[in-house]
């Protein structure tokens, strides 16, 4: 695995140096956020990897810095981002938790760095970026779930013309994963990968000040697959309602196998006072698990923590609920509690020759429960210093071949920000 080595001053001297190089203007800034992350993770059966547990704890800095746009007409301007990733703890005998990259002994690296940009080009309401960034799409999505978020270099347009619409349009060609420095990685789903791939996208978002809103997307991981999607939301006093669908088919030459899937999920939320109750339900159509790459690629309800609850066949049901401490007098401090119960797996009718073969047994089931609580401080200053506690645990029959796991998250974020 590929990895580079900077150090704390090389990275913050990079930084620096940007800062005056720019143009700046229209709110340029700068941001730096402190992530302190502990991961446990305790297999209740036999790993693929013979571990009984991993467990490593890292110390990572994010650093962005945005300028703003040249003055006219058509506006240039630059986005930088640095990452730099310091083990804690984290021996060989359970490395692997997605925190920290790993050498060809299995051991995890004692540190780990990663830096890029992006030209952005401004007409108008339309704008275009250029370069490495992060992605936030239903249909492609970069994730941020451990130390390293993730990162996509290509292009995405973004246009605001119309009130209440947005149109964004992209295609990607290089990857940066969560636990690699190398901005020629992959990302890989439940069988598919971007290896040697583009993924291309467009679509609208439609999010007017009334109770109704929207979104509709298409995207072509080449080779592999073409995918939809459409979400309907709405909501109305103390309810919210939220509708996602999801049609996945293969396209050019299938590298993953013939794909014929439709996935589509239904969330209710009430609050009340300080609370909310949620109920969901997930359904997965087709002989093939509904798969994505992209860390957060997947925006239906039932995808959680742990697992996403959408293998071939799946129905899954939901029940959370919310609390803000809030009105109980304790500001900043929030607790969620979350239960998913997903059965009627069946893979064994995936196509042949398909990388989803063997993947699931039949009458495949399992279910995960999840527990937050967090704290952000709200004044002095500590002010948006916070803190998270989270437990999952996961069970699973053979036919779901999921791992039977006990996972404790303890992270501790503290970002810092100004302008030029």
């Amino acid at each position: 695995m590929h990895t580079q080595t900077f150090s704390s001053r090389a990275l913050l001297a990079a930084f620096a140096a940007l800062g005056p190089a720019i143009a700046l203007a229209d709110e340029p800034g700068w941001s730096l956020l402190s992530r302190n992350y502990f991961l446990h993770s305790d297999f209740r059966s036999p790993s693929p990897s013979g571990q009984s547990y991993r467990q490593e704890w890292a110390q990572g800095f994010i650093g962005e810095v945005r300028s703003g746009f040249t003055e006219g007409t058509f506006g240039v301007g630059v986005d930088a981002h640095g990452f730099l990733g310091l083990k804690l703890d984290g021996g060989r005998g359970h490395a692997g938790t997605g925190l920290l990259p790993r050498d060809s002994d299995g051991r995890a690296e004692s540190d780990y760095s990663s830096a890029g940009a992006a030209l952005k080009l401004r007409l108008g309401k339309t704008l275009l970026r250029y370069g490495e960034m992060m992605v936030e799409t239903p249909v492609f999505d970069t994730g941020d779930k451990r130390l390293h978020p993730e990162y996509a270099t290509g292009w995405l347009l973004e246009n605001t013309d119309l009130p209440d619409w947005r149109l964004q349009a992209g295609r990607f060609t290089a990857f940066n994963n969560q636990d690699n420095s190398s901005t020629h990685d992959d990302f890989a789903g439940y069988g598919a990968s971007t290896h040697g791939r583009a993924i291309s996208l467009a679509g609208a978002t439609f999010a007017p000040a009334g109770p109704f809103g929207g979104a509709l997307f298409a995207s072509q991981l080449e080779d592999t697959w073409r995918q939809a999607y459409l979400n309907l939301n709405l909501a109305v006093s103390n309810w919210h309602l939220d509708g996602n669908l999801y049609e996945t088919r293969d396209t050019g030459n299938a590298s993953a196998g013939a794909i014929d899937t439709r996935a589509y999920s239904l969330a209710a939320k009430y609050s009340f006072n300080a609370q909310a109750v949620t109920v969901a339900y997930q359904k997965i159509e087709g002989n093939t698990p509904f798969d994505f790459v992209g860390g957060d690629s997947i925006y239906l309800a039932n995808s959680i923590k742990y697992a996403d609850f959408n293998g071939p066949g799946e129905r899954s049901w939901q029940l959370r609920y919310d609390l803000n401490f809030a009105t109980l007098g304790v500001p900043g401090l929030s607790l969620m509690g979350r239960y998913v119960s997903g059965r009627g797996i069946d893979g064994t009718h995936a196509p042949a020759g398909g990388v989803y073969v063997g993947q699931q047994g039949k009458g495949g089931k399992h279910w995960e429960r999840d527990l937050d609580l967090k704290y952000v401080v709200q004044s002095g200053a500590a002010k948006d210093l916070s803190l998270s506690l989270s437990h999952v645990s996961h069970r699973a029959n053979e036919a779901q071949a999921g791992d039977d796991i006990d996972r404790f998250y303890l992270i501790v974020e503290y970002p810092l920000k100004g302008g030029f």
